[in-house]
């Protein structure tokens, strides 16, 4: 039953979309979607400069509107969402990319392999990364203020601060068109759970799809990043299909 109704949410935004018309929600969300928009290279590999606003953190329009509605909502029920991550640039993910494979080869001295493989835990290639679509953003509950490490599984487990935030996400993100990435679905690949990243569906579908039919995953054997030359096609295949592709099947076009 919770699989058809998942299905008629995304098939209905993605509809919406289609249409460039506005759904209406059990909610009465309005979601405000342009028909047939075509995407850049650039602008899927985060190497655009794109029209973003947002209070504190940088979306697109259509995402930031259906977000500052999420957060309206979530505050009068007594949580205060924060968005600690949003838009990233290409650059803005090589910088993080290369200090990991800095620290991971030369203070912990791995492999430039193994460094690969530990960064890509968790952070992405730049240029692959949903970030760089102004429709992904991480969140905490800033009601339960913001510690050292907040982007950590544990604050959202049962007894974590953000725990009671994370339920009210379960059961409520969905009706403004956001899902959660990189859920902990047995036997899920690539990068690890995170509960604190969703993902805006109507637009990020539509791009991602663009992104899949451009082949723009090879894009990566031109990267200017730290350890670019371990990067082969058989490394390429795996990561695609692992991390590029292994997410919550809502998002997958």
């Amino acid at each position: 039953m919770e699989q058809t109704r998942r299905k008629f949410v995304k098939n209905g935004l993605l509809f919406s979309a289609a249409i460039g018309s506005s759904f209406i929600f059990a909610n009465s969300i309005n979601y405000k979607l342009k028909s047939e928009q075509e995407f850049s290279v650039d602008e899927l590999t985060g190497k655009a400069s794109p029209f973003l606003i947002g209070n504190h953190y940088k979306l697109r329009k259509e995402t930031s509107e259906a977000l500052e509605t999420l957060i309206k909502d979530a505050k009068k029920v007594g949580f205060k969402p924060q968005v600690l991550s949003s838009y990233r640039n290409y650059s803005h993910q090589k910088r993080i990319w290369d200090n990991k494979f800095e620290s991971f080869t030369k203070q912990e001295k791995l492999s430039p392999q193994k460094a690969i493989q530990k960064i890509i835990a968790y952070s992405t290639i730049p240029g692959t990364s949903r970030h760089h679509w102004g429709t992904d953003f991480d969140m905490v509950d800033a009601a339960k203020g913001i510690p050292t490490n907040p982007l950590n599984e544990k604050h959202f487990n049962p007894g974590g601060i953000y725990y009671d935030f994370k339920i009210w996400l379960n059961e409520n993100a969905e009706k403004y068109g956001f899902f959660e990435v990189y859920t902990n679905e047995k036997g899920r690949k690539g990068f690890k759970y995170e509960p604190w990243h969703f993902s805006y569906l109507p637009i990020a579908c539509e791009m991602m799809r663009q992104y899949m039919n451009k082949n723009l995953i090879f894009e990566i054997r031109k990267s200017d990043i730290k350890g670019a030359s371990y990067l082969n096609d058989e490394f390429i295949s795996n990561y695609y299909k692992n991390n590029f592709l292994d997410i919550n099947p809502d998002l997958i076009p």
